[in-house]
């Protein structure tokens, strides 16, 4: 196991999962303070919630298997929807988003992390029901990163030109800019400007807090889901912030595609109908009957054209 991050050790790994098992067995008998059971419900699930995510950070950053990330997304995903309904509930508002994306940078930097996550980890599977949280709130179609995100995965998606946080301009540039170069540029600018964006956020300097802090790693993973996406040359981009293996992992996946996504190279036949993208065009989603050979674009720069799954609708 090779650590990720700099600032994170074996020993800080250890007592992270230590401490987490101890809160979790600590509150199976006791209770957030609160003025009524609707506000301790929301508090309990939204702390939960909080701890499912870095649970998973904790993990790559320590350098676990990638493979081991997926059933946490999972339990991150589960954690996401208790804590809707408690928070539903505690606010009588039925459709109320766990996460306000306009009001919070860092409560969007958590939504498209988990996006994020789930490209990467190909658990498109687990997309509709993160996104159906946000979306029935009214996010749908109301900022371009999220949509971008979004739209060569999941049918049905919006074209914006706006987006919420100045934050991620250069990073929604580089979706844009005709110049793969400049794109690349662009990728790089954004990682090292998105650590010192979010001084507000809870997790920021958390490093400082030594082996016995609540450090689990800072990483820009919608960075690399746009990069795998959109065919984005990241082969300069060493910074802290940038999940590099996440990325190699999600370009050369090869799972099972009964319950994940499946990737096939330009020439081999489509293993099953529906819907496959491919980062080596623009715009690329598009229907195959299971047979059919999967076309190549010649013009691509990205090199060879790889096919990814992308539902049956």
């Amino acid at each position: 196991m090779t650590i990720r991050q700099k600032y994170f050790s074996k020993k800080h790994y250890e007592n992270f999962l230590r401490e987490h098992d101890e809160v979790i067995e600590f509150f199976k008998t006791n209770k957030f303070k609160s003025d009524s059971a609707e506000e301790e419900a929301s508090l309990r699930s939204a702390f939960f919630q909080t701890l499912a995510l870095d649970r998973l950070l904790a993990s790559y950053t320590a350098g676990e298997s990638i493979e081991t990330l997926a059933p946490l997304l999972e339990d991150v995903i589960e954690k996401y929807e208790i804590c809707q309904k408690a928070l539903a509930d505690y606010e009588n508002s039925e459709k109320i988003s766990p996460l306000a994306l306009d009001d919070w940078p860092g409560q969007y930097e958590e939504a498209v992390q988990v996006i994020g996550l789930c490209i990467l980890l190909h658990r498109i599977d687990l997309l509709p029901r993160f996104v159906k949280l946000i979306d029935e709130a009214g996010y749908a179609g109301d900022d371009t990163l999220y949509e971008d995100l979004l739209k060569k995965v999941l049918p049905h998606r919006h074209d914006v030109d706006r987006w919420y946080h100045d934050v991620y301009t250069p990073l929604i540039q580089a979706i844009y800019i005709d110049s793969k170069e400049e794109a690349s540029n662009l990728l790089k600018k954004y990682c090292q400007q998105w650590y010192p964006a979010f001084k507000q956020a809870p997790w920021h300097d958390t490093h400082l807090q030594g082996e016995e802090g609540n450090y689990v790693g800072y990483w820009a993973i919608e960075a690399g889901a746009i990069a795998f996406l959109y065919g984005i040359d990241d082969s300069k981009i060493d910074h802290m912030v940038y999940p590099k293996a996440l990325v190699e992992y999600a370009r050369n996946y090869k799972g099972a595609i009964d319950s994940q996504i499946n990737r096939i190279v330009a020439g081999d036949l489509c293993s099953k109908t529906g819907y496959w993208f491919t980062p080596a065009q623009a715009n690329s989603r598009r229907y195959f009957q299971k047979g059919e050979v999967m076309p190549s674009f010649s013009d691509s720069s990205w090199g060879d054209t790889l096919w990814y799954w992308s539902g049956e609708e």
